[in-house]
């Protein structure tokens, strides 16, 4: 070997040693599910609650037939049982209630399965939006804000029949048959209105609010249907204002309810669109779609740790989870079998249920 020759080895073993200590990263941790706990809503029965925790509300089946309750992040339920015939419930992160079509009382209790109030004389079904109780009026064109004892606080009448709520900071997002979005203050009274257009057909058909109530989400119309996303600026002396500052056709859209949240710390909209998932991002003010087979059933709430996670339906027992890291990749696509399905989490837990079972994961970096 000559002289020139072992130069040369000793440069390129130089260069590798300089490669190996001063340009290798550490390999970057992935997120992976971690499967936890798998629970029969058949063989499980509510535990006794010694205190009071964070549980999740959960329901699986339809209007007709089905199985709701709460649980914790153990797998204990608080409550756990089967839906009346002719009865429908409503369910909140803090409160149930049970009831029939044309209810003349309705008993609410809360997540530990403990009475909160009963409503006499009720004229409508209950909801709960931002901790706070409201009875909508069974003709779907009044709102009512209830106080602790079941009382009426304030009563507003839509011009048309409401489709679609949402509430949060003292306010409420109510969309309409008409085609209109009203905003509500906490006494009850429209401090905006607005009208999307746009669309052969008018209906609102999904609204969502931020957690500051400063944005809100909307889906408008059908044929064609419409993505808008309206902030509130500073008004006159009439109040804050909400103005358009992005909307999107999409495609010739549902006739039903969409779904649509914001989500990431609300940085981002997720909202359901044919043929797939919409993702928008507020900072950047764009907007993609994520092609999905099938439709969605389920959509996640939270979005945290850039992952979203959902239930798409493939045909009426062919179902998906899927989840999506942002700011829009497929990571994981697990089928399973089930016609009725539910998706929840809270932080890093994510609960999913099909038929009669409920199974949870763990969000964890390895």
């Amino acid at each position: 070997m000559t002289d020139k020759q072992k130069q040369w080895i000793l440069i390129g073993a130089g260069v590798l040693l300089v490669y190996i200590f001063g340009a290798a990263q550490p390999i970057p941790e992935e997120t992976v599910l971690s499967h936890r706990w798998l629970k029969s809503l058949e063989s499980s029965y509510p535990r006794v609650a010694e205190e009071e925790g964070p549980v999740l509300p959960f329901f699986l089946g339809n209007r007709r037939a089905g199985h709701f309750g709460y649980v914790d992040k153990d797998g204990n339920f608080t409550v756990n049982q089967s839906l009346k015939e002719h009865h429908n419930v409503y369910l909140s992160p803090t409160a149930w209630a049970e009831h029939t079509a044309i209810p003349k009382s309705i008993e609410v209790r809360n997540a530990l399965n403990q009475p909160v109030v009963t409503i006499e004389d009720a004229f409508g079904y209950p909801m709960i939006l931002d901790g706070r109780m409201f009875l909508i009026n069974s003709a779907l064109t009044s709102l009512s804000e209830l106080d602790e004892t079941g009382g009426v606080r304030w009563t507003y009448d839509f011009a048309s029949y409401l489709t679609v709520i949402d509430g949060a900071n003292g306010l409420i997002a109510a969309g309409l048959l008409n085609g209109s979005v009203e905003i509500l203050n906490d006494q009850g009274r429209r401090i905006f209105s607005f009208e999307p257009g746009g669309s052969r057909i008018s209906v609102i058909y999904g609204c969502a609010m931020s957690q500051d109530g400063s944005r809100i989400g909307v889906i408008a119309g059908a044929d064609l249907q419409r993505f808008l996303l309206l902030e509130r600026f500073a008004g006159g002396s009439g109040g804050p204002e909400y103005k358009v500052v992005y909307h999107e056709f999409l495609e010739e859209g549902f006739r039903r309810p969409v779904h649509i949240e914001f989500v990431d710390k609300d940085e981002r909209i997720a909202f359901e669109r044919q043929g797939g998932l919409g993702l928008y991002e507020i900072r950047s003010r764009t907007s993609l779609k994520l092609p999905l087979e099938g439709e969605i059933k389920e959509l996640d709430s939270i979005g945290g740790d850039r992952l979203l996670f959902l239930v798409t339906a493939q045909s009426k027992f062919e179902k998906r989870l899927v989840a999506v890291r942002f700011p829009g990749t497929i990571v994981i696509e697990a089928p399973f079998k089930s016609e009725y399905t539910f998706l929840g989490r809270q932080d890093s837990r994510i609960y999913v249920g099909g038929n009669m079972t409920l199974a949870a994961f763990e969000l964890e970096k390895k």
